[in-house]
Protein backbone atom coordinates (compact mmCIF):
# COMPACT_ATOMS: atom_id res chain seq x y z
CA UNK A 1 0.00 0.00 0.00
CA UNK A 2 2.73 2.39 0.66
CA UNK A 3 4.64 2.24 -2.27
CA UNK A 4 1.10 2.40 -4.22
CA UNK A 5 1.42 5.95 -2.57
CA UNK A 6 4.79 6.36 -2.97
CA UNK A 7 4.47 6.26 -6.61
CA UNK A 8 0.92 8.18 -6.96
CA UNK A 9 2.31 10.67 -5.07
CA UNK A 10 5.81 10.88 -7.22
CA UNK A 11 4.28 10.80 -10.65
CA UNK A 12 2.37 13.87 -9.71
CA UNK A 13 5.45 15.51 -8.33
CA UNK A 14 7.53 14.60 -11.77
CA UNK A 15 3.94 16.27 -13.84
CA UNK A 16 3.86 19.51 -11.73
CA UNK A 17 7.42 20.07 -11.98
CA UNK A 18 6.35 22.65 -14.95
CA UNK A 19 5.53 25.33 -12.16
CA UNK A 20 9.64 25.58 -11.73
CA UNK A 21 11.47 25.66 -14.62
CA UNK A 22 14.75 25.08 -13.72
CA UNK A 23 13.67 21.93 -11.64
CA UNK A 24 12.24 20.73 -14.82
CA UNK A 25 15.01 21.36 -17.12
CA UNK A 26 17.23 19.59 -14.53
CA UNK A 27 14.90 16.88 -14.57
CA UNK A 28 14.96 16.51 -18.43
CA UNK A 29 18.85 16.54 -18.58
CA UNK A 30 19.07 13.79 -16.35
CA UNK A 31 16.49 11.57 -18.23
CA UNK A 32 17.91 12.47 -21.72
CA UNK A 33 21.65 12.04 -20.11
CA UNK A 34 20.30 8.31 -18.90
CA UNK A 35 18.62 7.78 -22.01
CA UNK A 36 21.82 9.03 -23.78
CA UNK A 37 23.99 7.13 -21.71
CA UNK A 38 22.62 3.75 -21.97
CA UNK A 39 22.03 3.99 -25.75
CA UNK A 40 25.56 4.68 -26.24
CA UNK A 41 26.86 1.87 -23.88
CA UNK A 42 24.44 -0.88 -26.16
CA UNK A 43 25.62 0.48 -29.33
CA UNK A 44 29.45 0.53 -28.57
CA UNK A 45 29.18 -2.77 -26.97
CA UNK A 46 27.13 -4.21 -29.61
CA UNK A 47 30.03 -2.99 -32.09
CA UNK A 48 32.92 -4.11 -30.28
CA UNK A 49 30.74 -6.86 -30.03
CA UNK A 50 30.57 -7.06 -33.95
CA UNK A 51 34.28 -6.66 -34.57
CA UNK A 52 34.99 -9.49 -32.08
CA UNK A 53 32.84 -11.60 -33.88
CA UNK A 54 34.23 -10.77 -37.21
CA UNK A 55 38.07 -11.16 -36.40
CA UNK A 56 37.06 -14.57 -35.01
CA UNK A 57 35.79 -15.69 -38.56
CA UNK A 58 38.67 -14.27 -40.39
CA UNK A 59 40.67 -15.92 -37.94
CA UNK A 60 38.95 -19.09 -38.00
CA UNK A 61 39.87 -19.61 -42.19
CA UNK A 62 42.98 -20.17 -41.34
CA UNK A 63 43.75 -21.25 -37.88
CA UNK A 64 42.72 -24.83 -37.20
CA UNK A 65 39.34 -25.16 -35.30
CA UNK A 66 40.30 -28.07 -33.17
CA UNK A 67 43.78 -29.91 -33.65
CA UNK A 68 45.28 -32.92 -32.32
CA UNK A 69 49.01 -33.02 -31.91
CA UNK A 70 51.59 -35.65 -30.91
CA UNK A 71 54.79 -34.33 -29.43
CA UNK A 72 56.80 -37.01 -31.31
CA UNK A 73 54.61 -36.09 -34.37
CA UNK A 74 51.69 -38.40 -35.43
CA UNK A 75 52.21 -41.42 -38.57
CA UNK A 76 49.13 -42.96 -39.14
CA UNK A 77 47.20 -39.67 -39.22
CA UNK A 78 44.82 -41.01 -42.13
CA UNK A 79 43.37 -43.68 -39.27
CA UNK A 80 42.71 -41.47 -36.71
CA UNK A 81 41.12 -38.91 -38.59
CA UNK A 82 38.91 -41.39 -39.82
CA UNK A 83 38.15 -42.52 -36.65
CA UNK A 84 37.28 -38.95 -35.06
CA UNK A 85 34.77 -38.68 -38.56
CA UNK A 86 32.50 -40.72 -36.60
CA UNK A 87 31.21 -37.76 -34.72
CA UNK A 88 28.41 -35.94 -36.06
CA UNK A 89 29.55 -32.62 -35.07
CA UNK A 90 33.09 -33.20 -36.82
CA UNK A 91 32.86 -32.46 -40.46
CA UNK A 92 36.93 -32.98 -41.78
CA UNK A 93 40.17 -33.54 -41.34
CA UNK A 94 43.44 -32.81 -42.25
CA UNK A 95 47.20 -33.24 -41.68
CA UNK A 96 49.44 -30.40 -40.80
CA UNK A 97 53.34 -29.35 -40.18
CA UNK A 98 53.62 -26.67 -37.80
CA UNK A 99 57.09 -24.45 -37.01
CA UNK A 100 58.60 -21.35 -36.80
CA UNK A 101 61.17 -19.63 -38.92
CA UNK A 102 62.34 -16.25 -40.00
CA UNK A 103 61.77 -15.23 -43.51
CA UNK A 104 63.33 -12.74 -44.98
CA UNK A 105 63.74 -10.98 -48.64
CA UNK A 106 65.88 -8.18 -49.70
CA UNK A 107 64.55 -5.45 -47.92
CA UNK A 108 63.10 -6.66 -44.59
CA UNK A 109 63.41 -9.54 -42.47
CA UNK A 110 60.27 -11.05 -40.51
CA UNK A 111 59.14 -13.86 -37.77
CA UNK A 112 56.50 -16.66 -39.50
CA UNK A 113 54.43 -19.35 -38.34
CA UNK A 114 54.70 -21.87 -40.94
CA UNK A 115 52.25 -24.22 -41.89
CA UNK A 116 52.57 -27.15 -44.22
CA UNK A 117 49.37 -28.41 -45.51
CA UNK A 118 48.19 -31.00 -47.67
CA UNK A 119 46.35 -28.72 -50.48
CA UNK A 120 43.69 -31.61 -51.26
CA UNK A 121 42.86 -32.16 -47.94
CA UNK A 122 42.97 -28.91 -46.69
CA UNK A 123 39.65 -27.39 -48.54
CA UNK A 124 38.00 -29.90 -45.73
CA UNK A 125 38.70 -28.07 -43.35
CA UNK A 126 40.19 -24.26 -44.32
CA UNK A 127 38.52 -21.57 -46.16
CA UNK A 128 41.94 -19.86 -46.90
CA UNK A 129 41.80 -21.01 -50.91
CA UNK A 130 38.53 -19.01 -51.27
CA UNK A 131 40.93 -15.68 -49.73
CA UNK A 132 43.13 -16.01 -52.17
CA UNK A 133 44.19 -12.72 -54.18
CA UNK A 134 46.90 -13.52 -56.01
CA UNK A 135 47.68 -18.20 -57.10
CA UNK A 136 46.14 -20.96 -55.89
CA UNK A 137 46.29 -23.41 -52.87
CA UNK A 138 47.09 -26.30 -55.65
CA UNK A 139 50.29 -24.31 -56.37
CA UNK A 140 51.90 -25.98 -53.43
CA UNK A 141 53.46 -28.77 -54.78
CA UNK A 142 55.86 -31.07 -53.19
CA UNK A 143 59.47 -30.73 -53.86
CA UNK A 144 59.22 -27.05 -55.45
CA UNK A 145 59.24 -25.40 -51.83
CA UNK A 146 56.51 -23.17 -52.80
CA UNK A 147 55.25 -20.69 -49.88
CA UNK A 148 51.58 -18.69 -49.31
CA UNK A 149 51.91 -15.78 -47.03
CA UNK A 150 49.67 -13.32 -46.46
CA UNK A 151 49.05 -9.81 -48.26
CA UNK A 152 50.41 -7.72 -45.16
CA UNK A 153 53.77 -10.03 -44.59
CA UNK A 154 54.29 -10.05 -48.67
CA UNK A 155 53.46 -6.15 -48.26
CA UNK A 156 56.36 -5.88 -45.43
CA UNK A 157 58.90 -8.11 -47.34
CA UNK A 158 58.10 -6.22 -50.28
CA UNK A 159 57.68 -9.41 -52.12
CA UNK A 160 54.81 -10.69 -55.09
CA UNK A 161 54.29 -13.82 -56.66
CA UNK A 162 57.30 -15.46 -58.41
CA UNK A 163 59.72 -13.88 -55.71
CA UNK A 164 61.66 -15.91 -53.67
CA UNK A 165 62.45 -15.66 -50.00
CA UNK A 166 65.11 -17.19 -47.58
CA UNK A 167 63.75 -18.88 -44.46
CA UNK A 168 65.82 -19.31 -41.72
CA UNK A 169 65.47 -22.02 -39.29
CA UNK A 170 65.39 -21.75 -35.31
CA UNK A 171 68.36 -24.72 -35.27
CA UNK A 172 72.05 -25.53 -36.47
CA UNK A 173 73.45 -27.40 -39.04
CA UNK A 174 76.62 -29.13 -37.48
CA UNK A 175 79.08 -30.10 -39.60
CA UNK A 176 83.10 -31.00 -39.51
CA UNK A 177 83.80 -27.52 -40.66
CA UNK A 178 82.08 -25.85 -38.31
CA UNK A 179 78.32 -25.08 -37.36
CA UNK A 180 75.85 -23.09 -40.16
CA UNK A 181 72.05 -22.01 -39.27
CA UNK A 182 70.00 -23.82 -41.50
CA UNK A 183 67.74 -22.21 -44.60
CA UNK A 184 66.00 -22.74 -47.53
CA UNK A 185 65.28 -20.96 -50.46
CA UNK A 186 61.39 -20.34 -51.44
CA UNK A 187 59.46 -19.73 -53.49
CA UNK A 188 56.12 -17.10 -53.59
CA UNK A 189 53.47 -19.50 -55.06
CA UNK A 190 50.71 -17.17 -53.61
CA UNK A 191 49.28 -14.41 -51.38
CA UNK A 192 46.23 -14.62 -49.49
CA UNK A 193 44.07 -11.65 -47.64
CA UNK A 194 41.75 -12.90 -44.47
CA UNK A 195 41.77 -9.15 -43.67
CA UNK A 196 43.28 -9.78 -39.21
CA UNK A 197 46.15 -10.27 -37.90
CA UNK A 198 47.26 -13.84 -39.50
CA UNK A 199 48.02 -12.07 -42.55
CA UNK A 200 51.04 -10.69 -41.20
CA UNK A 201 52.42 -13.80 -39.59
CA UNK A 202 51.44 -17.13 -41.36
CA UNK A 203 52.94 -19.27 -44.51
CA UNK A 204 51.57 -22.07 -45.74
CA UNK A 205 54.07 -24.37 -47.27
CA UNK A 206 53.42 -28.30 -48.77
CA UNK A 207 53.08 -30.92 -45.83
CA UNK A 208 55.89 -32.79 -47.46
CA UNK A 209 58.34 -29.64 -47.92
CA UNK A 210 57.63 -29.08 -44.21
CA UNK A 211 58.40 -32.83 -43.22
CA UNK A 212 61.68 -32.55 -44.80
CA UNK A 213 62.43 -29.26 -43.89
CA UNK A 214 61.76 -29.81 -39.98
CA UNK A 215 63.08 -33.64 -40.19
CA UNK A 216 60.07 -35.56 -39.26
CA UNK A 217 60.31 -38.37 -41.83
CA UNK A 218 56.83 -39.84 -42.76
CA UNK A 219 55.32 -37.80 -39.65
CA UNK A 220 53.13 -34.73 -39.09
CA UNK A 221 52.76 -32.29 -36.22
CA UNK A 222 48.77 -33.27 -35.98
CA UNK A 223 45.63 -33.12 -37.64
CA UNK A 224 43.30 -30.43 -37.39
CA UNK A 225 39.47 -31.03 -37.78
CA UNK A 226 36.90 -28.60 -39.10
CA UNK A 227 33.38 -28.66 -36.19
CA UNK A 228 30.13 -27.94 -37.08
CA UNK A 229 30.40 -24.38 -34.48
CA UNK A 230 33.48 -23.63 -33.92
CA UNK A 231 32.59 -21.30 -31.64
CA UNK A 232 31.59 -24.30 -29.28
CA UNK A 233 34.43 -26.15 -29.98
CA UNK A 234 35.16 -26.46 -26.43
CA UNK A 235 32.03 -29.08 -26.33
CA UNK A 236 34.14 -31.69 -28.44
CA UNK A 237 37.03 -31.13 -26.27
CA UNK A 238 36.21 -34.25 -23.70
CA UNK A 239 35.35 -36.30 -26.52
CA UNK A 240 38.74 -36.28 -28.97
CA UNK A 241 40.84 -36.48 -25.58
CA UNK A 242 39.15 -40.00 -25.32
CA UNK A 243 39.04 -40.64 -29.10
CA UNK A 244 43.10 -40.15 -28.83
CA UNK A 245 46.15 -42.09 -27.39
CA UNK A 246 47.42 -40.82 -24.48
CA UNK A 247 50.75 -39.29 -25.82
CA UNK A 248 48.49 -36.72 -27.95
CA UNK A 249 46.68 -33.54 -26.51
CA UNK A 250 44.45 -31.44 -28.11
CA UNK A 251 44.39 -27.86 -28.81
CA UNK A 252 41.68 -25.37 -30.17
CA UNK A 253 41.31 -21.82 -31.62
CA UNK A 254 40.46 -20.07 -28.29
CA UNK A 255 43.49 -21.46 -26.63
CA UNK A 256 45.69 -20.61 -29.47
CA UNK A 257 45.07 -17.09 -29.98
CA UNK A 258 43.91 -16.58 -25.92
CA UNK A 259 46.33 -13.41 -25.83
CA UNK A 260 44.30 -11.84 -28.57
CA UNK A 261 40.86 -12.49 -27.51
CA UNK A 262 41.94 -11.69 -23.49
CA UNK A 263 43.36 -8.39 -24.82
CA UNK A 264 39.44 -7.40 -27.17
CA UNK A 265 37.75 -8.44 -23.97
CA UNK A 266 39.98 -6.15 -21.43
CA UNK A 267 39.09 -3.38 -24.05
CA UNK A 268 35.37 -4.12 -24.06
CA UNK A 269 35.72 -4.00 -20.49
CA UNK A 270 37.46 -0.39 -20.20
CA UNK A 271 35.44 1.03 -22.72
CA UNK A 272 32.41 -0.18 -20.96
CA UNK A 273 33.97 1.62 -17.52
CA UNK A 274 34.46 4.87 -19.48
CA UNK A 275 31.32 4.96 -20.62
CA UNK A 276 29.38 4.41 -17.48
CA UNK A 277 30.66 8.14 -16.61
CA UNK A 278 27.77 8.88 -18.98
CA UNK A 279 25.38 7.30 -16.80
CA UNK A 280 27.33 8.07 -13.75
CA UNK A 281 26.44 11.76 -14.98
CA UNK A 282 22.62 11.58 -15.60
CA UNK A 283 22.69 10.17 -11.57
CA UNK A 284 24.32 13.28 -10.27
CA UNK A 285 21.63 15.32 -12.09
CA UNK A 286 18.93 12.99 -10.44
CA UNK A 287 20.35 13.63 -7.32
CA UNK A 288 20.51 17.66 -7.99
CA UNK A 289 16.72 17.52 -9.67
CA UNK A 290 15.56 15.67 -6.47
CA UNK A 291 17.89 17.75 -3.86
CA UNK A 292 15.92 20.83 -5.55
CA UNK A 293 12.22 19.08 -5.50
CA UNK A 294 12.89 18.23 -1.58
CA UNK A 295 13.43 22.30 -1.46
CA UNK A 296 10.60 23.39 -3.06
CA UNK A 297 8.22 20.67 -2.00
CA UNK A 298 8.63 21.58 1.74
CA UNK A 299 5.10 22.72 2.59
CA UNK A 300 3.43 19.43 0.95
CA UNK A 301 5.93 17.26 2.97
CA UNK A 302 4.96 19.01 6.57
CA UNK A 303 1.19 18.82 4.99
CA UNK A 304 2.09 15.01 4.29
CA UNK A 305 3.15 14.37 7.85
CA UNK A 306 0.40 16.20 9.71
CA UNK A 307 -1.69 14.00 7.53
CA UNK A 308 -0.16 11.10 9.54
CA UNK A 309 2.81 10.08 6.86
CA UNK A 310 5.92 8.46 8.47
CA UNK A 311 9.15 9.45 7.34
CA UNK A 312 9.61 6.22 5.39
CA UNK A 313 6.77 7.04 3.52
CA UNK A 314 7.91 10.54 2.39
CA UNK A 315 11.63 8.90 1.53
CA UNK A 316 10.06 6.36 -0.44
CA UNK A 317 8.13 8.97 -2.01
CA UNK A 318 11.31 10.29 -3.39
CA UNK A 319 12.73 7.76 -4.21
CA UNK A 320 9.94 6.12 -6.15
CA UNK A 321 9.96 9.74 -8.30
CA UNK A 322 14.21 8.97 -9.14
CA UNK A 323 13.28 5.39 -9.89
CA UNK A 324 10.78 6.63 -12.45
CA UNK A 325 13.07 9.18 -13.94
CA UNK A 326 15.97 6.90 -14.05
CA UNK A 327 13.45 3.48 -15.38
CA UNK A 328 11.67 5.95 -18.36
CA UNK A 329 15.31 6.95 -19.07
CA UNK A 330 16.71 3.29 -19.14
CA UNK A 331 13.56 2.23 -21.56
CA UNK A 332 13.98 5.02 -23.90
CA UNK A 333 17.83 4.36 -24.02
CA UNK A 334 17.69 0.39 -24.58
CA UNK A 335 15.08 0.80 -27.43
CA UNK A 336 16.94 3.24 -29.79
CA UNK A 337 20.13 1.56 -28.23
CA UNK A 338 18.80 -1.33 -29.64
CA UNK A 339 17.74 0.24 -32.61
CA UNK A 340 20.86 1.88 -33.61
CA UNK A 341 23.03 -1.34 -33.13
CA UNK A 342 20.71 -3.61 -35.22
CA UNK A 343 20.76 -1.09 -38.16
CA UNK A 344 24.09 1.26 -37.60
CA UNK A 345 25.45 -0.74 -40.90
CA UNK A 346 22.59 0.09 -43.00
CA UNK A 347 22.88 3.45 -41.64
CA UNK A 348 26.37 4.42 -42.14
CA UNK A 349 25.95 3.58 -45.45
CA UNK A 350 23.31 5.06 -46.49
CA UNK A 351 24.98 8.49 -45.05
CA UNK A 352 28.47 7.43 -46.94
CA UNK A 353 25.57 7.04 -50.04
CA UNK A 354 24.50 10.29 -49.33
CA UNK A 355 28.06 12.18 -48.65
CA UNK A 356 29.77 10.65 -51.39
CA UNK A 357 32.69 8.96 -48.66
CA UNK A 358 33.72 5.87 -46.83
CA UNK A 359 33.84 5.91 -43.15
CA UNK A 360 35.49 2.50 -43.92
CA UNK A 361 37.38 2.72 -47.17
CA UNK A 362 37.81 -0.67 -48.99
CA UNK A 363 41.23 0.26 -50.34
CA UNK A 364 42.21 0.20 -46.84
CA UNK A 365 40.43 -1.28 -44.62
CA UNK A 366 39.37 -5.26 -44.49
CA UNK A 367 36.17 -4.51 -43.37
CA UNK A 368 33.69 -2.07 -45.82
CA UNK A 369 30.80 -1.49 -42.58
CA UNK A 370 30.50 -1.69 -39.34
CA UNK A 371 29.60 -5.00 -37.90
CA UNK A 372 28.08 -4.88 -34.64
CA UNK A 373 26.35 -8.08 -32.96
CA UNK A 374 23.42 -7.13 -30.14
CA UNK A 375 24.31 -9.71 -26.97
CA UNK A 376 21.08 -9.08 -24.88
CA UNK A 377 23.06 -10.00 -21.85
CA UNK A 378 25.00 -6.95 -22.12
CA UNK A 379 21.87 -4.64 -22.79
CA UNK A 380 20.88 -6.89 -19.24
CA UNK A 381 23.16 -5.89 -17.54
CA UNK A 382 23.76 -2.22 -18.89
CA UNK A 383 19.85 -1.23 -17.97
CA UNK A 384 20.38 -3.27 -14.42
CA UNK A 385 23.74 -0.77 -13.80
CA UNK A 386 21.54 2.48 -14.69
CA UNK A 387 18.63 1.30 -12.98
CA UNK A 388 20.89 0.73 -9.82
CA UNK A 389 23.00 3.77 -10.14
CA UNK A 390 18.89 5.69 -10.10
CA UNK A 391 18.35 3.99 -6.95
CA UNK A 392 21.11 4.61 -5.56
CA UNK A 393 21.44 8.71 -6.90
CA UNK A 394 17.71 8.89 -4.77
CA UNK A 395 18.65 7.83 -1.83
CA UNK A 396 20.60 10.78 0.00
CA UNK A 397 17.43 13.23 -1.43
CA UNK A 398 14.87 11.19 0.34
CA UNK A 399 16.66 10.95 3.69
CA UNK A 400 16.80 14.82 3.40
CA UNK A 401 13.00 15.04 2.67
CA UNK A 402 12.40 12.31 5.39
CA UNK A 403 13.89 14.82 7.99
CA UNK A 404 11.86 17.99 7.50
CA UNK A 405 9.99 18.87 10.44
CA UNK A 406 6.34 19.49 9.94
CA UNK A 407 6.83 22.48 12.37
CA UNK A 408 9.88 23.97 10.69
CA UNK A 409 8.58 24.07 6.98
CA UNK A 410 5.09 25.24 8.12
CA UNK A 411 6.27 27.93 10.64
CA UNK A 412 8.50 29.46 7.42
CA UNK A 413 5.60 29.06 4.91
CA UNK A 414 4.64 32.22 3.51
Amino acid sequence: MRAHVAFIIGCRYIRSQRSNSYISFVSIVSFAAMSLGVMTLIVVLSVMNGFDHEIKKRILNVLPQLSVIGDSGIKNWKPLGVSLLKHDRIQGYAPFVKGYGLLSSSSLSQGVLLQGVSPSDEISVSSISKYMIDGELDDLVPGEFGILIGSMLADSLEVVVGDTVILSLPDLNITPVGVFPRYKRFYVKGIYRVGAQVDNGIGFIHYVDAQKLFRLGKSVSGIKLKVENPFNVMSLVSYVKRSIPPSFYVETWATEMSSLFKAIKMEKKIVGLLLVSIIAIAAFNIVASLVLMVSSKRRDIAVLRTLGARPSLIACIFMMQGFIVGALGVAIGVILGCLLATYIGHIVGWIEQQAGFHVFDPAIFFISQIPTKLIWADVLIVSGMALLLAIMASIYPAYRASLVSPAEALRYDK
